[in-house]
């Protein structure tokens, strides 16, 4: 039932992507579970996201998709790169990426990473502690060091400030000790948290580094580098701000808190340059009722593909429509959607509304799904994650 003719006007979300609509992936006679991604679309976030904040330079998140298509339109685009480890310098490597131009925001790093990621000419290391100082001074001496700031990411899905970043009394005297160690005190970084919907979370985090640095201006210390971090969000069904007005809260956080402008001000955007970009296809394994409930079972789950919807409290969605070419007009009945392993946690949405002519054979397409999909896969029970393709161009 995916003849695209019979498909209804009204069929899918107004934003879901048109070039990746249940038409065209309809047209994919592919096994699944695969993930259909579209690098034009990726290339015009980038283009947007530069136009929104002008003043910022983009160093794209290689952890959220480290498909060298997706770094190669990343590059096309004259973004930088963040690394988390020195795998992921490898990757950007691999696509013609000088490490020179790339930032290591990982505060806690293995000392092989520090010293191969030096040793390849990267020069520019995150940290939040004087233990990190300690072991890049020794295995990458006379880098420059960026201290990152924790901040209040209480307004996003995924909160990160438990496991990072240095209160900003402590941040103050690191960047002391950075110096005393022979490294240079180059910035300051924070990270509002993954996918935060409120504008305001940027203007405090700005207000509260703009202190930190007039307090390291009037000890000698002018830093070069302001990285705003990443946590700019993407649609996932739910209204949130878009890109413009994120840009128009930051752009004047930054001329009205700061006391200067250093002389980069870099961002690392992930997610919001690139989950819309993709839609997953997987196919419904079966369908059963259990103690009264409708569950399905599909040939991606949590395991090899959608580990974020165990995160947040397990209440992550994904917008869902089906091939089925009734979808839009048949009625919808709840459904508890699992994946193909034998474990039971493997269990990604509860109390979806879907058709209730769904069965057996039929597909899902999960949209807002080109980020953490590929990168946080394995192959659990033998169930390989999804193929990456991309539209033609």
């Amino acid at each position: 039932m995916t003849t695209t003719d019979l498909w209804p006007a009204r069929a899918v979300p107004q934003s879901w992507p048109a070039s990746l609509s249940p038409q065209v992936l309809a047209g994919f006679d592919l096994p699944t579970p695969f993930l259909v991604g579209d690098r034009a679309m990726l290339r015009d976030r980038f283009r947007c996201f530069r136009s929104a904040l002008p003043g910022v330079h983009p160093f794209f998140a290689v952890k959220c998709n480290s498909t060298p298509q997706v770094l190669e339109a990343a590059l096309e685009t004259g973004a930088s790169f963040e690394v988390a480890s020195l795998g992921e310098l490898r990757l950007v490597q691999e696509v013609g990426v000088d490490p020179r131009d790339m930032l290591y925001s990982n505060t806690v790093k293995p000392p092989a990473h520090i010293a191969g990621a030096a040793a390849s000419g990267l020069w520019r290391f995150a940290f939040d502690s004087e233990g990190e100082l300690l072991k890049i001074a020794h295995h990458a001496p006379g880098s420059a060091v960026y201290v990152r700031v924790r901040v209040d990411d209480s307004r996003s899905v995924f909160p990160l400030s438990r496991k990072f970043g240095a209160e900003a009394c402590e941040a103050r005297a690191l960047m002391h000790r950075a110096r005393d160690l022979g490294l240079q005190p180059y910035g300051i970084t924070f990270h509002v948290g993954s996918q935060c919907t409120s504008t305001a979370a940027w203007v405090q985090a700005i207000a509260s580094v703009a202190l930190l640095m007039r307090q390291l201006l009037s000890d000698g210390i002018r830093i070069e580098m302001l990285n705003i971090g990443g946590g700019f969000p993407a649609w996932y069904g739910d209204a949130i701000p878009d890109i413009d007005q994120i840009g128009a809260v930051v752009n004047r956080a930054l001329h009205d808190l700061l006391p200067y402008l250093p002389v980069l001000v870099a961002a690392e955007p992930g997610r919001h340059l690139v989950a819309e970009t993709a839609v997953l296809v997987s196919t419904v394994l079966g369908r059963e009722v259990r103690a009264g409930e409708e569950w399905l079972y599909l040939d991606v789950g949590a395991y090899n593909g959608l580990m974020e919807t165990q995160q947040a409290m397990g209440q992550w969605r994904f917008p869902l429509w089906s091939s089925r070419c009734d979808h839009a007009v048949a009625p919808q009945i709840p459904f508890t959607v699992t994946g193909p392993t034998c474990d039971s946690a493997d269990t990604m949405f509860y109390d979806v509304p879907l058709p209730e002519t769904i069965g057996e054979g039929d597909r899902i397409y999960v949209a807002s799904a080109g980020a953490y999909t590929l990168s946080y896969a394995s192959s659990f029970n033998g169930f390989p994650p999804p193929q990456p393709y991309f539209l033609p161009e």
